[in-house]
């Protein structure tokens, strides 16, 4: 990977800015990755985060409902929001010439989004409705990331489910939604990102204006201090079962907690290459043992990280597996090949030419991924946010391929001498009342 430039500043009002010129890339895009994600919303308010998300983009101190969407389509932009386990982000992509527009209208939403009870009583139904078609009328829904950690962990951060309770949802007022603005979307809490064409924008002194320009009168209010969410690793196993009325054959998840990557950073790229050696591509230890050798699953899955993506959130994360069996299987008995497979790892290791190959898909992933400035730059951003230093999205694939055989070694190691999480999901007949769903 080529050397990139990375340029950094702190606005008077505490706002972090991160600016990376790319004079190969015809467009320009601009994030802001706010400091906090469904881990830090109150408790009572499960779901919140996101919600307020959806809230975002609902209209603005300047703007009308939809005036956002018609500014960055009309430029032939493109534009979204995600929120995740410890940061919220808002991102658009538009030709460099509309640099500008762009900066403004995340200032503008930023500086006062428009918060009514209108808005906040019609998202509350706009997330109802996408619980119902992601987790609750679907097969799986929810699994595993918001069914296995109250299994894993004992914290509500780390427990409860970020989508959201309904009940809790439909009690959310203006003034919880103030009260979360006002505290976790100051200036101090927030980190621009500007990446791509800086052509259009006077390069980099240029475009550090105009960020000034637009977000520098941003009032500064008291940055929130950043909670530990630590909690000890359990030193048995947890197990739970959960009914799916949806789901055609049962299924599990087992889960283990990871390296912290801000202090552990090659344990945790040890697990990373480990997911990958057990599920990743069909020459993988469980996609041979269990779908192809002993017929014991339809399909198996590894990875390290709750969200899926490496280097998405800060300590505690999860490593998971999991599998979708026969009625007939017992899950024991595909636990036990599980631990067979992870203990002959932890003794020897894999192999050379495993890790390689491995590490290759791996490193086509990430490069891939890094072909669209989105990704790039929210890849940039996340990674400058969550632990100061963007540079690791283009350290990531040398840093994987240095992993050695040894760490995964390791890695296979800690999973077999710590306590882990199972979560068995068991076909259910959908008995429920109507309406009964809107839990």
């Amino acid at each position: 990977m080529s050397a990139i430039e990375l340029h950094r500043s702190i606005l008077p009002n505490g706002l972090r800015v991160l600016l990376v010129p790319d004079p190969a890339t015809p467009v320009v895009g601009v994030a802001v990755h706010v400091d906090v994600g469904f881990r830090s919303e109150p408790e009572g308010r499960t779901g919140f985060a996101h919600l307020f998300e959806h809230l975002m983009f609902q209209g603005s101190e300047s703007l009308e409902k939809l005036a956002h969407f018609r500014h960055v389509q009309g430029s032939g932009g493109v534009f979204n929001g995600s929120t995740h386990q410890d940061y919220t982000d808002y991102f658009e992509v538009l030709p460099g010439a509309a640099l500008e527009r762009a900066l403004f209208l995340e200032a503008d939403r930023l500086r006062a989004p428009k918060l009514t009870e209108e808005n906040l009583r019609n998202q509350v139904d706009v997330v109802k409705e996408e619980i119902r078609l992601n987790v609750l009328n679907r097969p799986y829904g929810g699994f595993p990331w918001i069914l296995l950690p109250p299994v894993l962990y004992d914290t509500f951060p780390n427990a409860h489910n970020g989508y959201g309770d309904f009940s809790e949802l439909e009690q959310a007022s203006l003034d919880d939604a103030a009260s979360f603005f006002d505290t976790f979307y100051a200036p101090g809490n927030a980190q621009v990102t500007v990446h791509g064409d800086f052509g259009s924008g006077g390069g980099v002194d240029g475009v550090l204006a105009l960020i000034e320009k637009h977000f520098g009168d941003i009032p500064e209010r008291p940055t929130p201090v950043r909670p530990s969410f630590a909690e000890p690793i359990p030193g048995t196993e947890r197990r739970q079962s959960v009914p799916d009325a949806h789901a055609p054959l049962p299924a599990f998840a087992v889960g283990y907690r990871v390296p912290d990557p801000t202090t552990d950073l090659d344990g945790y790229l040890g697990h990373a290459l480990l997911a990958s050696v057990l599920g990743d591509g069909e020459a993988a230890r469980l996609q041979r043992r269990l779908v192809h050798k002993d017929g014991l699953v339809t399909d198996v899955s590894a990875s390290n990280g709750l969200m899926g993506g490496p280097l998405d959130a800060r300590d505690p994360d999860t490593f998971t597996i999991t599998a979708v069996h026969p009625a007939n299987v017992d899950p024991d008995r595909v636990l036990g090949a599980i631990d067979e497979e992870l203990d002959r790892l932890a003794a020897e290791g894999p192999t050379t030419d495993e890790l390689a190959r491995q590490s290759a898909r791996w490193a086509a992933a990430l490069h891939h991924e890094d072909d669209r400035v989105m990704y790039r730059m929210l890849g940039l951003g996340a990674r400058e946010l969550l632990y100061g230093r963007a540079e690791l999205a283009y350290e990531l694939p040398e840093r994987i391929a240095a992993v050695t055989p040894e760490q995964v070694r390791a890695a296979a190691g800690a999973l077999r001498s710590a306590g882990r999480a199972v979560l068995l999901v068991e076909p259910a007949a959908d008995d429920r009342a109507e309406g009964e769903d809107e839990r």
